[in-house]
């Protein structure tokens, strides 16, 4: 009999694919927001800033995803209490990016297209789907 649980271990192995995919994404979001141009009206200080804080979150990303491959089968049976705490701290994180989706990003204006739409929008169900599965493993991970 297949149950729940069963498909948790699966459904982190799509999690850390996910979180790669949004990597991809991200190359693309200087382009596609002009952000020489955008930003060189800032002082260099705050341009460098901007960049550095980008490149922290580009190496947090690739951090849950080798994480998550790495240790599936860990985090997918809640092998220790550690694996539980990395699973909610994963969760905490794309929560809080989902969040500021929701409640603090105005993408109207750069939404100029049905392409920029449809990433804008994959990117939420991405962002929910992550902050879901990391939640499970950290809650009720498999027995």
């Amino acid at each position: 009999m297949i149950m729940i649980h069963d498909f948790l271990k699966p459904a982190l192995f799509l999690a850390g694919i996910a979180h790669f995919g949004i990597l991809v994404a991200s190359a693309n979001a200087p382009k596609a927001l002009n952000w020489r141009e955008n930003l060189e009206p800032l002082p260099k200080l705050l341009r460098q800033m901007f960049w550095v804080y980008g490149w922290f979150i580009v190496l947090m990303i690739v951090s849950f995803g080798t994480i998550t491959f790495v240790h599936l089968d860990t985090l997918a049976t809640a092998g220790n209490e550690l694996a539980r705490w990395v699973c909610g701290l994963i969760a905490v994180f794309w929560f809080v990016r989902l969040m500021v989706q929701f409640f603090v990003f105005d993408a109207k204006p750069f939404l100029t297209n049905w392409f920029y739409k449809a990433g804008y929008h994959g990117l939420t169900l991405v962002f929910t789907f992550l902050t879901a599965v990391y939640t499970w493993a950290a809650l009720y991970p498999k027995p």
